[in-house]
């Protein structure tokens, strides 16, 4: 049976809406004949974010060492059977109970994509949704477009709307080892190598609270900000330099 996994990152505190998260999860509508893996790692050994969520077949729960979320979704990524790959992180959610099936259904219909996207949302405190300012166009997504929005310091997607197949992932290398944007550096480089789709529904809610990681003073470093940036641009360029093209 085909599957897709969830892959969400979680450290010890950062669970309060782990639970609602899973709810969401569980109340997703995938294409007849497919199921769905929801890989929970946590970043430490402390197993507290795992209690939140209950135990069940589809879920599968691992601790290791702290030391990031990239670390922590490579170490997930060892425990991923699925042939297609989307992140969640633990305070997020998906718009809609159809999310995941879109996500599927684009990458079965085209089996020459490695990768889709889609629009985020903005979930705000007060509960309203504010959409992103530089979603492209839905549809094929040209050449580098993502790689030019990043350099122009106008990224235009979310990395946690990509869903790609795990294959590709794998072939990548993972996330990078970032303090931060990993995942939007795993999408440029998904872009380098393979042509991608972008969805014209949402595909993230982003919830914005006072103690999310992008929030913090080391998040909001300016010189740390541009130098993870650029590690990730260089990381895609010299993947669009290779000439190197997934091939499925």
């Amino acid at each position: 049976m085909p599957t897709l996994t969830v892959l969400t990152p979680v450290h010890d505190g950062g669970h309060t809406y782990l639970r609602e998260l899973h709810d969401c999860l569980a109340g997703q509508r995938l294409p007849e004949g497919w199921r769905l893996e929801w890989v929970l790692q946590e970043d430490g050994r402390t197993g507290n974010p795992l209690t939140a969520v209950p135990d069940a077949p589809w879920i599968s729960k691992g601790t290791g060492r702290q030391g990031g979320a990239a670390r922590a979704r490579t170490l997930g990524l060892a425990r991923a059977t699925g042939t297609l790959l989307r992140c969640v992180d633990a305070d997020d959610l998906l718009p809609d109970p159809d999310t995941l099936a879109r996500d599927i259904e684009v990458l079965t219909d085209r089996p020459a994509h490695g990768w889709t996207v889609a629009p985020c949302l903005d979930l705000l405190p007060d509960g309203s949704l504010v959409p992103g300012p530089y979603d492209p166009a839905p549809g094929p997504l040209p050449a580098r477009a993502l790689l030019d929005g990043a350099k122009r310091g106008e990224m235009p997607v979310v990395g946690t709307t990509l869903t790609a197949r795990t294959g590709l992932v794998r072939l990548l290398g993972g996330w990078p080892a970032l303090p931060a944007f990993e995942d939007g550096a795993l999408v440029l480089s998904c872009e380098a190598v393979s042509p991608g789709w972008m969805q014209s529904a949402p595909g993230t809610l982003y919830r914005k609270h006072p103690t999310q990681h992008t929030a913090t003073a080391d998040f909001r470093d300016e010189q740390e900000a541009r130098l993870r940036v650029e590690i990730a641009v260089d990381r895609a360029e010299a993947l669009h330099a290779s000439g190197w093209r997934w091939t499925g």
